[in-house]
C-alpha cells in the first residue's frame, strides 16, 4: 500500500513542480538510497532483473533509487535528467500473474534508466510490459504480494499516469495536481491505451458498449480495492492537494506524507486505520508501514531531493541530496530482514518501533524538534542550489549526521515516557521484532 502525489508547477507557490511518495512495505523489508551512475553496456547484452533477463540497452542514465532490499527494481527514484516515477499496487478482477515475469519496481527503475521525459518513460514501460508482463511475488522472506501496477510520471514540465492490467494500459497526461493510490483512477477518458483494454471489458460482460468503458468501474477488483482503502486514502490526499492548489510547497506536500487522519492519532486503537502515513499493526490489512519516503523538487534538470531513507515519516527526517551529490552517500550495510544497528534504516526503527508503544505522547517529545531541523535542511539546501558540488556533498554528509544524532538523543527522550502496551497490537510488533531479531523496544 503506497501514496504517491504531483503538483504541477502552475500548482506551486514558487512555480516549481513537486513529486512525493510514501512506500509501504512489510516492516521488516529493508528499504535504502542506492545511486547508480550512467553505464554503457556492451551491444546485445542481457540485463538481470529480479526474476527475469531482458535484453540490455547500449546507455543507462545515472539514477537514485529507494528500494527493498532483495530486488532490482525499486518502489521509487530520479534520473539525472530531472525524471521521476512512483508506482502503486493496483488489483483487479483479472488475477495477477504469479508466474515471475517484471515486477512493477523493475519497470520503474527500467523506465528510469532509459528515458528522459515522462512520454519516453511511459513508452519504456509499455513496451517492456507487453514483451515481457508483469508478475510474480513483489514480496520475499515469507511474504506474499501479487498484484498490477499503476506509475506515476513527471518532470520539471509534464507529468503521465499509466494504469495497467497483466499487459494492458491506458495512460493520460495530467495537468494541475493528482494522486494515486492503490486503486485505479482513470475512468472513460485517457490519451493512449492498449488495443484490447475495452474490448476486454466488453467481451467479459463487465460493461455493455465500448462507449460506456470505465476503467476504474470496469476493472477493480472489491476486495482488495475496498479494504485496502486506497480510494479513501486517494481521496484524502487528493483533498489536502486541493486545499493547497496555487500554494503547495515542500513543506506541505511532506506534511501530506505525515498525515493521520485523527489529531489524537494512536496507532494501537484500531485493526483498520490505514492512513496516508502508514504503521503496522494487527490483522491482514495492517501488515505494511510506510518503509520509506521521498520528496523532489523537480527543478529543471538538477531536482532538489529529500529522502528520509528511513520508515514513518511522521518519526523521520527529509534529508536533501543532489544527483551529481549522491554518490557521496554512506548510510552503511543495506538493510535487509533482520536488525543491523550499522544500518540507517533499522537504527531509526529503534526510535520508529519505540514511539509506536505510546505514540500520542512520545511523539510529541520531538516532533517540534523534528520540522525545526527539516526546516533547517531545506532552507540550506535551496540556498546551495547553486554551489558547487563539493559544497552541496559536505552539506548532504552533514544532514545525514545531524539526523543521526538527533535521532539517538530523542530515543532517550521516548524511552523516558512510559508505555502503554494494548495486547493486539502488541501480539503483532512482538511478531515482528522476534522475527527481525530486534533488541528489546521499551
Amino acid at each position: 500500500m503506497c501514496d504517491t502525489l504531483i503538483a504541477s508547477k502552475q500548482a506551486t507557490s514558487d512555480n516549481i513542480a513537486i513529486f512525493a511518495k510514501n512506500s509501504d512495505r512489510p516492516p521488516n523489508e529493508g528499504q535504502h538510497i542506492v545511486y547508480v551512475p550512467a553505464q554503457s553496456h556492451a551491444m546485445g547484452s542481457r540485463l538481470k532483473c529480479t526474476y527475469i533477463e531482458i535484453p540490455q540497452v547500449e546507455k543507462t542514465h545515472a539514477v537514485l533509487l529507494s528500494k527493498p532490499f532483495w530486488m532490482w527494481g525499486a518502489e521509487m527514484g530520479v534520473n539525472e535528467h530531472g525524471l521521476v516515477i512512483g508506482n502503486e499496487a493496483v488489483y483487479s478482477k483479472v488475477p495477477a500473474n504469479k508466474t515471475p515475469a517484471l515486477l512493477g519496481m523493475d519497470m520503474l527503475r527500467a523506465g528510469l534508466e532509459r528515458a528522459v521525459t515522462p512520454r519516453e518513460a511511459v513508452q519504456v514501460i509499455i513496451d517492456l510490459l507487453e514483451q515481457f508482463g508483469q508478475g510474480g511475488n513483489s514480496a520475499s522472506h515469507g511474504e506474499t504480494m501479487y498484484y498490477h501496477n499503476s506509475f506515476l510520471i513527471a518532470d520539471a514540465n509534464e507529468t503521465w499516469l499509466l494504469e495497467t492490467v497483466d499487459r494492458q494500459w491506458a495512460a493520460k497526461q495530467i495537468t494541475d495536481v493528482y494522486s494515486i493510490s492503490n486503486c485505479f483512477t482513470l475512468g472513460g477518458q485517457f490519451d493512449i491505451a492498449s488495443t484490447e483494454l475495452v474490448e476486454n471489458a466488453v467481451q467479459k460482460g463487465w460493461v455493455k458498449s465500448a462507449a460506456q468503458f470505465d476503467y476504474a468501474g470496469n476493472y477493480s477488483d472489491f476486495i482488495y480495492t475496498n479494504f485496502g482503502k486506497g480510494r479513501v486514502r486517494r481521496a484524502t490526499t487528493t483533498s489536502l492537494l486541493e486545499t493547497k492548489k496555487g500554494n503547495v510547497t515542500l513543506e506541505s506536500m511532506m506534511g501530506i506524507l505525515r498525515h493521520h487522519d485523527d489529531e489524537h492519532y494512536d496507532p494501537q486503537n484500531s485493526v483498520a486505520v490505514m492512513d496516508v502515513c502508514m504503521h503496522a499493526g494487527f490483522g491482514p490489512i495492517r501488515g505494511s508501514q510506510s518503509t520509506a519516503s521521498l520528496v523532489v523538487l523537480l527543478d529543471g534538470n538538477t531536482p532538489l531531493i529529500y529522502a528520509t531513507g528511513t520508515s514513518a515519516p511522521c518519526t523521520s527526517i527529509f534529508k536533501p541530496m543532489w544527483m551529481d551529490t549522491a554518490s557521496s552517500l554512506n548510510l552503511g550495510p543495506a538493510p535487509a530482514s533482520k536488525y543491523d544497528s550499522a544500518s540507517t534504516y533499522w537504527a531509526h526503527e529503534r526510535l520508529h518501533r519505540a514511539t509506536l508503544l505510546n505514540y500520542p505522547e512520545r511523539i510529541k517529545t520531538y516532533a517540534g524538534d523534528r520540522d525545526e531541523l527539516e526546516k533547517k535542511f531545506i532552507q540550506e539546501s535551496r540556498r546551495l542550489a547553486k554551489a558547487s558540488a563539493k559544497e552541496r556533498a559536505e552539506f548532504l554528509v552533514q544532514c545525514f549526521d545531524e539526523a543521526a544524532q538527533a535521532e539517538a538523543d530523542w530515543l532517550k527522550r521516548v524511552e523516558a515516557i512510559p508505555a502503554r502496551k494494548k495486547a493486539l497490537h502488541s501480539i503483532a510488533w512482538n511478531t515482528f521484532n522476534k522475527k527481525s531479531e530486534m533488541p528489546p523496544v521499551h
